[in-house]
């Protein structure tokens, strides 16, 4: 499975996983509602399930994915700040480009 996090996200994410409070998280990325051909995506900090499998990406963050969830492989994580800032959860290598 593939996980791909942008620039600007990773930097998002490493702040929250710095905290104390966090130090035995890992980044979830996870399907919060699936219809038709597409799904809709939300992240979460917590530590890998027996179902789980943990994916290394090129900004030394590690995912967390759901083992057997095609949605979830290929997922893109991006952070924008223009027209609104937040996170964007999309999944090109599913047809999800996020202009749903």
């Amino acid at each position: 499975m593939k996980c791909k996090i942008t620039r600007n996200a990773a930097k998002v994410i490493k702040r929250e996983l710095d905290k104390e409070e966090n130090k035995d998280k890992k980044l979830r990325v996870l399907v919060t509602h699936a219809h038709g051909d597409h799904a809709h995506y939300g992240l979460d900090l917590d530590t890998p399930k027996e179902s789980d499998v943990v994916v290394s990406t090129d900004k030394e963050i590690d995912v967390i994915l759901e083992a057997g969830q095609p949605f979830l492989d290929g997922v893109k994580i991006d952070y924008l700040y223009f027209p609104e800032e937040g996170f964007v959860i999309t999944n090109p290598s599913q047809g999800n480009h996020g202009d749903h």
